[in-house]
């Protein structure tokens, strides 16, 4: 049989390998094995500095045409046919020579031996002439001057009289038109209702809104349902969604240490809120650079500078390697901000000028600049601007009181206060012993009674410490209890602490009340800590917080006594027979225990128990008009610092943000910029090769625009963010209006008008419909309205059409360049996942807050934890949230959401691939995620029918958005008898329809 004979013949070659050409045909063979093989090893790793097209030949050597390396450079030739060993191309991808290492970073061994077996075999090279230079000008489609192309008028018969065309299908049934081409027709409304829905919201319609605009044959009831479903929340969670994945967020760090990111999510929020309230994409710009500089007051948007936040973070390269850890760090800003904002590949000049667009290095690394003082981690803010400006005023007198600033102080304002405390607290209560009744050192320490009623630690000193004191008193009620810590000759440096230098640390104070006859102890709350002195960063606060890794300190004035006050929640009634417990913990170690102290307790009224030290109580006992102006100004300070702190104690904790800023703090630390880095042109990009110092700036060939930002010399580091951001913002900025606009487009088609989203160079693709991405780009820049392009979008004829292309349509267009036809989408990852809540029934449509983590942890070998998504309870609370809401781990992927196409985040992903996978069928079929959800949309069929015919109908009326056929109701039917109502359900979820949304 002919065909068996060649089919064992084909199945031979197959497994023999290639098959050897004739000798007639050999040197075609090698010259295809030449372009097809080595050449694009020569254009990856050798042509940026060695080619015609780079415009670089250093060392006089070209390698993109065969006299290059013939002739050779100033070693002479290249290459020497026939001899690897002794060529020094060969020599120096080998790296065996120190002087002669080229590329910087080592091809792979099969890199190597491929050009190694081109030379054995004779170096054979078609390429007979010199290939002209690149055309790296300014004159290119997305970087020329943005300017509003004309509407073409309508093609004869097409459109009503009272009804303008919508300019989209004006420009596209133009080119239709030249063609001589039909669109497809316009798709039925049960297709564009799923199709709108899921564009703009991520969800699928329920029946009754596919029935409701079903039912509306008005021509404007697609404008009404596309401002209806503008106008819900769940808009801004659907896009934002599409820039999140632009600008790589998610909430870990990525790397080899990828730890988990508490603080990311209120960008998340930030943006959802953004897309929702349509904020013009010009503010947005400003807003997610520089929100500090262009609007300070109102810190509700202090979560947009989590835009530079979003990124990945190399702990381990931040510890060990600190100066390329910097380079890269701003590299993946500037690349963000770029690709993300502009479409724009300037990466590509970190180590020369860009061989294709453009960019030089120097303007690259003048972007490097505007990011050289900042670092990654969180900082802290207020979201309501009312709560961020008191706090603001507090720490201004805070500091003011710190500086003794005489100006501020002595202001109307700060008089009034010194005045008003002088009056109400400033009287120091009446104190009196606790008679101690016991004293024990839990660790050893040896506590004796002194005749004054203190109590001194000597012997062993321990490196921490746990003291109980217990006593009782004749007062009937006590309102606060006194703790003195004394100095004494016995103690180092007179202590009051045993530490070396004197110091000590309290981490917490707890007190404890025994009446008569009772066994149980009454906990004595305490309402407010304060003392006549703490150490920067150990406040007398954390001896009562709860927290045993904070503590009450005295450094830097030791030897010299000191006293805290702990006033109690609500005054206290007593007997004299009650027993009062004193438990002082001091855990910090090396010695940092109390070595004297001493108890009293007081009736007074609240504000009065304050600690107020000796020298303000010397100076409150003297007349007002007594008091000399230093004793003022220090009453003033005292006073103000005072009030000023307890007044900031009282305001709700800041929120945390995961961004980058000058002062920020993560694992390694608090991370702080004085000043912005020095930065220089790096030679081919490393480190230690530094050459020009460059200023802040952007691209310098794009006309119109002045790439300097010409900032004064002390200018403050968010001066440079500000200068970028108006940059990008600028209405004449062609690249910024051009990318957005192409990536709604995206959005809506599933391919841009450029169809590499992320790059618009000459490495790109180029726009099938340019007038038109112009003239949206252009609509888009004079309304700033992202709701105004949607709209126009989705009410177009082009996006309403159906996939019925005719034949010649088909034949002439088979990649739908023309959008005469609609191309089928299927669900992304996300949307599948929250329509299969949707239809489950479980959709939980909560907004905002933190993330929610669909595994459980516990830790690794190192800093990245192991993550576990297979016992994740699905019943728990959020775990119907939608999947904006979830905890994305860079480096560790959701089993559920990767075959899906989820993107890996540890890259910038402005275009989602779309694959088809056997592993894809598995996790849609076999997740337990699935197998919940299906038997949960079960338990909702089972409620709305009684026979396996109605419950079909309700699973597939949930799902498909119709009534099954007769055919389609008989197999499902029977599947459901024989293997139960959550199987087809499984399937409804898998299927195509379900899927697919057109």
């Amino acid at each position: 049989m002919p065909h068996r004979t060649t089919l064992r013949l084909l199945l031979t070659c197959l497994l023999a390998g290639p098959l050897l050409p004739d000798a007639g045909n050999a040197d075609d063979a090698k010259y295809q094995y030449f372009r097809s093989t080595v050449e694009p090893i020569l254009q990856q790793h050798c042509y940026h500095c060695h080619s015609h097209s780079s415009g670089s030949m250093e060392s006089g050597l070209t390698l993109d045409w065969a006299s290059g390396w013939q002739t050779g450079g100033s070693r002479g030739p290249a290459i020497i046919p026939g001899k690897p060993d002794d060529s020094l191309l060969i020599q120096a991808v080998r790296h065996t020579r120190p002087e002669l290492r080229m590329p910087d970073d080592k091809l792979s061994d099969d890199e190597i031996r491929i050009l190694e077996d081109w030379v054995r075999d004779g170096a054979h090279d078609p390429r007979s002439t010199a290939p002209e230079k690149l055309d790296i000008s300014a004159d290119w489609w997305s970087w020329r001057p943005l300017l509003r192309p004309a509407v073409p008028a309508p093609p004869a018969n097409v459109g009503h009289p009272d009804t303008p065309l919508n300019p989209i299908d004006a420009f596209l049934l133009a080119e239709l038109a030249s063609r001589q081409l039909q669109p497809a027709p316009l798709a039925d409304r049960r297709t564009l209702i799923r199709r709108l829905t899921m564009a703009l919201h991520g969800l699928l319609p329920t029946s009754e809104q596919i029935a409701a605009f079903e039912a509306d044959q008005q021509p404007a009831a697609l404008a009404r349902l596309v401002d209806t479903l503008l106008q819900s929340p769940r808009y801004g969670e659907r896009w934002a969604r599409h820039w999140m994945d632009a600008v790589h967020f998610a909430d870990s760090h990525g790397f080899e240490h990828d730890v988990f990111r508490p603080a990311a999510w209120p960008y998340r929020d930030y943006l959802i809120d953004r897309f929702n309230q349509d904020v013009p994409w010009d503010r947005m710009i400003r807003e997610q650079l520089a929100a500090d500089v262009f609007f300070p007051t109102d810190t509700s948007i202090t979560p947009a500078l989590g835009f530079l936040g979003a990124g990945t973070y190399d702990h381990s390269a931040a510890a060990t390697a600190p100066k390329n850890f910097e380079n890269l760090d701003r590299d993946d800003m500037v690349t963000q901000t770029m690709s993300a904002f502009t479409s724009t590949t300037v990466g590509c000049a970190r180590c020369h000028d860009h061989k294709f667009d453009p960019v030089s290095q120097a303007d690259y690394y003048s972007l490097q600049a505007v990011f050289a003082g900042i670092g990654k981690g969180e900082i802290s803010y207020d979201a309501d601007p009312k709560i961020a400006a008191e706090r603001q005023h507090w720490q201004r007198l805070l500091k003011a009181a710190a500086d003794r600033d005489t100006a501020v102080l002595s202001e109307p304002a700060q008089l009034q206060l010194t005045n008003t405390w002088a009056q109400t607290q400033g009287q120091p209560a009446a104190w009196a012993p606790l008679q101690l009744q016991s004293f024990v050192s839990v660790d050893a320490a040896e506590l004796s009674l002194l005749e004054d009623a203190s109590i001194l630690s000597s012997g062993p000193c321990p490196d921490a410490e746990t003291t109980v004191l217990s006593g009782n008193t004749t007062l009937p009620q006590i309102t606060a209890l006194r703790l003195d810590v004394l100095t004494h000759e016995s103690l180092p440096n007179n202590g009051p602490g045993r530490a070396e230098n004197g110091n000590l640390h309290l981490n917490e104070v707890e007190l404890r009340l025994f009446r008569p006859g009772s066994q149980t102890p009454e906990r004595l709350a305490i309402r407010r800590a304060t003392a006549d002195f703490s150490q920067a960063g150990w406040n007398i606060q954390q001896a009562i917080d709860g927290n045993l890794q904070t503590a009450w300190g005295i450094h830097p004035q030791e030897a010299q006594p000191h006293f805290a006050v702990f006033e109690l929640a609500q005054p206290v009634s007593l007997t004299p027979d009650c027993s009062i417990h004193v438990l002082l913990r001091q855990i910090h170690g090396r010695k940092h225990i109390i070595g004297r102290m001493k108890l009293t307790v007081t009736d007074a009224a609240g504000d009065l128990t304050l600690a107020i030290p000796p020298e303000i109580a010397e100076i409150q006992r003297l007349p007002v008009d007594q008091r000399n102006p230093a004793q003022l100004l220090t009453l003033a300070a005292f006073a103000v610092s005072r009030i000023a702190s307890e007044r900031l104690a009282a305001l709700p904790p800041p929120q945390k943000l995961y961004a980058a800023a000058t002062v920020a703090l993560n694992e390694r630390g608090t991370i702080r910029y004085d000043k912005p880095r020095d930065i220089h042109i790096l030679t081919r990009g490393d480190v230690d090769r530094p050459g020009t110092l460059v200023q802040p700036g952007a691209l310098s060939e794009l006309p119109d625009l002045n790439a300097h930002f010409n900032l004064p010399p002390e200018h403050p580091e968010s001066a440079r963010r500000a200068a970028l951001a108006e940059w990008l913002a600028d209405s004449r900025n062609p690249l910024t209006w051009r990318s957005l606009a192409n990536r709604i487009w995206q959005h809506h088609f599933g391919r841009g008008l450029c169809e590499t989203s992320g790059d618009f160079g000459r490495m790109g693709s180029t726009p099938d419909h340019p007038q038109l991405l112009d003239w949206l780009a252009c609509e888009l820049r004079d309304t700033r309205s992202l709701k105004h392009l949607h709209r126009l979008i989705c009410t177009s004829d082009a996006w309403a059409r159906s996939g019925n292309a005719s034949p010649k349509l088909r034949e002439q267009d088979p990649e739908n360049r023309l959008l005469a036809a609609r191309t089928p989408r299927r669900m992304d990852a996300d949307s599948w996942r929250d329509c299969v809540l949707q239809a489950s029934g479980q959709l939980d449509l909560t907004m905002g807050g933190p993330g929610v983590a669909y595994f459980s942890t516990r830790p690794g070998a190192q800093l990245t934890p192991i993550l576990n998504y297979s016992d994740y309870n699905w019943d728990a609370p959020g775990a119907g949230r939608r999947s904006i809401y979830r905890v994305v781990w860079r480096g560790i992927a959701d089993p559920l959401l990767e075959p899906l196409d989820f993107p890996d985040l540890g890259l910038l992903a402005p275009v989602r691939s779309e694959s088809l996978s056997p592993l894809q069928a598995l996790t849609m079929l076999n997740n337990r995620f699935v197998l919940h959800h299906a038997e949960k949309m079960a338990e909702q069929a089972v409620q709305q029918g009684t026979t396996p015919e109605t419950q079909v109908r309700a699973a597939v009326l949930r799902t498909w958005h119709r009534q099954p056929d007769d055919t389609e109701l008989q197999t499902l039917s029977t599947l459901a008898r024989d293997h139960g109502l959550a199987a087809v359900c499984r399937l409804l979820l898998n299927s195509s329809e379900f899927l697919y949304v057109d």
